[in-house]
């Protein structure tokens, strides 16, 4: 019984482990900042052409990162 303890303490660490993953992933460096924003420039909401000049980034995570930083619903 104790092996069922510890198995659960387990997944709850993982658990944690994949929210501070997920937490970093949406953290962007000022270089891709920059090449974000001249992306956008040149192209528009064309996130995915985007992505695809950013290692390791999806097109939904840059979505994100510029209508949470870039919102015009002042």
């Amino acid at each position: 019984m104790a092996d069922l303890d510890h198995s659960s303490d387990d997944n709850s660490s993982v658990d944690s482990r994949e929210e501070t993953s997920q937490d970093s992933k949406l953290d962007f460096s000022e270089d891709e900042e920059t090449l974000i924003t001249l992306m956008y420039n040149l192209l528009g909401q064309r996130w995915s052409l985007i992505a695809g000049r950013i290692p390791g980034r999806t097109a939904e995570e840059i979505e994100k990162y510029w209508t949470s930083r870039y919102s015009t619903s002042e």
